[in-house]
């Protein structure tokens, strides 16, 4: 992975915490409160944005609907993960994240689908045109603290 040339300070990293306890806070108030001009935190809140270091978006809690499935599931490939891998699965109704872990799995990917049969359909129909998936193992949540998710189309 190469490494990026953007940098962050305290400035960027306050307008960022102010942004995650509310998304739609003014750029005027944030200012206000760093002692900045609304202009810097727009400026520098742009400059996150473009350079891939901050996104701003709406989240559900997975869990509030009593029908929705969020599950991680562990995947094992005949071959060590590699990007295009990850695209394919990362463009799969449901999936929130793919990621290249080290330990038992070789990716291990969050889902929120909309059922049972839909988390069946991902496992079973979806992940089965990726070549080289050896096995997975499933781990539906229960319950948790401060999750959050993206709803799919």
């Amino acid at each position: 992975m190469s490494e990026r040339s953007f940098q962050t300070d305290h400035i960027d990293r306050a307008i960022i915490k102010a942004l995650q306890k509310n998304g739609r806070e003014s750029y005027k108030n944030i200012a206000r409160e760093l002692g900045v001009s609304d202009g810097t935190v727009r400026l520098r809140v742009e400059k996150m944005i473009k350079n891939d270091y901050l996104k701003i978006s709406a989240s559900v809690d997975p869990l509030f609907f009593e029908n929705c499935i969020m599950a991680q599931i562990g995947i094992n490939l005949e071959e060590p993960a590699n990007k295009e891998v990850m695209e394919q699965i990362s463009r799969f109704k449901g999936v929130q994240s793919v990621n290249n872990v080290t330990g038992r799995y070789d990716l291990v990917i969050e889902v929120f689908v909309d059922s049972r049969s839909e988390l069946r359909q991902f496992l079973i129909e979806d992940l089965a045109t990726i070549s080289g998936v050896r096995g997975t193992e499933s781990f539906v949540f229960l319950e948790a603290i401060n999750k959050w998710a993206d709803i799919s189309d």
